[in-house]
């Protein structure tokens, strides 16, 4: 469904563009001052794509931290490698 011109789409933000002075600010260079301002485009944020708050189980972990600082927690070095090693091929999968 295309969005006509009338329909409200949120709130709006300014950003200026993106030029190859930005891009070099970004990899640690400084830009050549040029004199002139960027120029300023309105771009309008979404609500849909808010993912809301993180779902974080405090408690448990409170309960980790402690164990782990205490030398209680049980680090299984092959059930961790095992746990990377599918993180990573779930990451690569197509969905």
């Amino acid at each position: 469904m295309p969005i006509e011109p009338s329909q409200s789409v949120g709130p709006l933000r300014t950003v200026s563009a993106l030029d190859a002075r930005t891009v070099r600010t970004g990899a640690g260079e400084r830009p050549a001052d040029t004199g002139r301002a960027a120029p300023q485009t309105m771009v309008a944020t979404s609500e849909a794509l808010d993912p809301g708050p993180v779902p974080v189980d405090t408690e448990r972990v409170s309960q980790v931290r402690k164990a782990i600082e205490s030398g209680s927690y049980p680090l299984v070095p092959a059930k961790i490698a095992d746990a990377i090693i599918a993180a990573g091929l779930l990451l690569r999968s197509p969905k």
